[in-house]
Parts: structure tokens; sequence; C-alpha cells
């Protein structure tokens, strides 16, 4: 048996060489800056006639015509156009506006019309005009990260979601600090944007942010901890290594934690391993073998152990090995595949011994399972 989640957190963070500006979170999908630098013309348009309530006699949908107001990217390709004709199915008057983009010039494939708001169209022709990157970029899409319009507001998180950490930590100046705790007290903001609201608060807020952060961490409910590897890394970015005793205690050396909590707190760590570099890995490495002692979930640190070159629990993970029963078979591999990686003779001696136990896992290791070490110590 192979843990899907410890598997996956292997595969994820071994292969991860950026780190966006919120490392928990994931965009949506590309964003309207992205998805505009890859159309060859891009325009805005004016609906002229509202569309036929129904199809024409032949039964074939008809077309409607669009009056090209400014061109935004293209103009050469456009060579003059004026007017494009297009399929629209949506509910619109004559006089709307929308975002019209095409492809493959010279005989330009459009794309479905984007309908605008007024709102919407000072938002797209402020694009193309922001800079690739920094504080002043982030700064705009800031004002819409919970935009009354939907769309505006998670294509502004996805620019978060892709920006480099480091341009956050530049842009610190830009967050209002009482603005995210409103947001990450809002019981209606999904986890995936807490997430991104946590690792902001992490950048710009402090000690006195303790009390509220405790008390979610604390929390017995699940709302509360929505997003909780953010939350853990932002309690940790803020208290540095004074904030693992805490995490220690309720998570990583507490047999009573959640799987899915343990692993949450476990991604904090990492974060802060591999990106922050707030605190020392060696005192890292401390947090992460309390997680030893609870074998059901220990293999979700010892790919940690290894991607950071620490040796030292070579005979301790032998004896997990040894030790596993059929709830616990799993540890086996990411166990073999830390002595694979593991340069001292000890390492190879007890995979000698260990493969007498159980050839099959050993030989899964060598064949599926590597370990990228982190040599930036």
């Amino acid at each position: 048996m192979i843990r899907t989640i410890g598997l996956a957190a292997t595969i994820a963070w071994s292969l991860s060489s950026v780190v966006a500006a919120c490392p928990f979170c994931s965009a949506v999908s590309q964003t309207l800056s992205e998805e505009i630098a890859s159309m060859d013309a891009v325009v805005i348009a004016r609906l002229v006639q509202a569309p036929p309530a129904k199809k024409d006699a032949s039964g074939t949908p008809t077309k409607v015509v669009f009056q090209i107001d400014e061109i935004l990217k293209g103009k050469s390709h456009l060579r003059g156009q004026r007017r494009i004709e297009l399929l629209y199915y949506g509910k619109a008057e004559a006089g709307d506006r929308f975002l019209i983009q095409g492809v493959d010039p010279p005989e330009l494939m459009w794309s479905t019309p984007l309908k605008l708001t007024p709102r919407a169209i000072e938002y797209v022709k402020a694009l193309p005009k922001l800079p690739p990157k920094g504080p002043q970029r982030l700064a705009f899409f800031w004002k819409h990260l919970e935009d009354r319009e939907d769309w505006l507001a998670r294509d502004a998180y996805d620019e978060y979601a892709r920006a480099p950490y480091d341009a956050v930590k530049a842009a610190k100046e830009v967050f209002d600090h009482d603005q995210l705790i409103e947001w990450i007290r809002d019981g209606d903001i999904p986890a995936s944007r807490r997430r991104l609201y946590f690792t902001l608060l992490g950048v710009c807020g402090s000690k006195a942010d303790n009390p509220l952060l405790e008390q979610l961490l604390r929390s017995s409910e699940k709302k509360d901890k929505a997003g909780l590897d953010a939350l853990a890394a932002c309690y940790l970015t803020i208290n540095g290594a004074e904030g693992l005793p805490l995490l220690e205690e309720l998570y990583l050396a507490n047999t009573e934690a959640d799987y899915a909590e343990t692993y949450s707190v476990i991604q904090a760590i990492q974060f802060h391993g591999t990106s922050a570099k707030l605190i020392p890995k060696e005192r890292l490495l401390v947090s992460l073998r309390l997680v030893l002692d609870r074998p059901a979930v220990a293999d979700l640190v010892i790919p940690n152990l290894a991607r950071w070159q620490d040796w030292s629990q070579i005979d301790r993970l032998a004896e997990l090995f040894r030790k596993a029963d059929e709830k616990t078979t799993y540890v086996r591999l990411p166990i073999a595949s830390y002595l694979l990686a593991c340069p001292l003779p000890q390492a190879k001696k007890r995979l000698e011994e260990l493969e007498k136990i159980d050839p099959g896992a050993i030989r899964r290791a060598r064949t599926f399972l590597t370990f990228g070490t982190d040599t930036n110590q």
C-alpha cells in the first residue's frame, strides 16, 4: 500500500523550483494577462444589434455584428477592419460592450465575446499598461481580490497565486493589514483564498496577530482551520522558531492529531525550509523528527529528512521498517528510498538487512522513488 498524499507530496516538493506568492494556492486558470499575451489581436467591441431570439428559417444560428471601439492589441492584423460578425448566444442589448480576442492571422479566428461592465472595461484596459512584475502590479490586483465582479476577483487571485514569493515580500506596503484580518475572519471566504490571505498576513503582520492565529490553530472547528497549511506557515513567518513548540504540541507530537492536519503543518514546515528560510533547517528537522514517533504518519516526513540530508535517523528508520505491520507497511517504501539516498556506509548495511525482510519494498524504491536532496544548507 502506498499513501497517495505522502507520495504526491514527495513528487510535488522535489520538482518544485519556483515558489509562488501563495505556495499553498493553485491558480484556477490562465490569467487574463497571460491570455491576452497569447493572442494576436484583442479588441473591445460594441454590439450593434441585439441577438435574435430565434434561429433563422433554415434553423441556422444567426451571427450578430460587433463594432470595434478600441484595439488593445494587433492593429496591423485587423487591416482596417472595423466590424466583426460572430455567433453569440447570451443575453445582450445593442450598445453592450465585449472583449473579443483573435488568433492565427491573416484570417483571424475570434473567441467567444466576453461581456464587459464599465468596471470590467477599466480593468481590461489597465492590464497592458501594468509592469510585468513588482509592487505596482500587485497593488493593482490587490484592489480586486474581493471584487464584486466574480471573474475580476478570480483573475486577481490567479495573479497573486502566480507571482514569486519574493515579489510579494517586496510589496509589503501594498497590503492593508486590517482588511486581511477582516477577510480571514469571514467564514464565507473559500479556503483557497484564506490561504492567500494568511500568506500575505505573514508578510505584513506582527506578533500582535498571535491571539487570533493561536485561537484558529487551537480551534476544534474545521472552518477555523480552513487553509491550515498557510495558517501554520503564517504563524511561523511572524514568530520564527518560537512558533514551532505550539505546532509540535498540537499537530506533530500529538498522536490524536488528524492525519490531514498533520500533513498541512508539515507542508508549512517544508515551505519554511525551502523558501522562507527564516528558521534554521536544523530546528525544523527537530520538529519533523517528532512525527517518526507516530508510525501511521511517519511517511509524511521521511522525504524531507532525505531531501535536507538529515542522515541521523538511519537506525531509527530501520527499526520502523522492521516493526511495520499490515496497517503501516506503506512506510517501508520511503524508508528504503531514504536509505538509498544516504551516502553513509551504515545505510548500505541497513539496506542489506532490510532487504531480507521485504525485498519487494527495496526493489520498488530502487525502481520508482528517488528523493532530490537539498544541498543549499
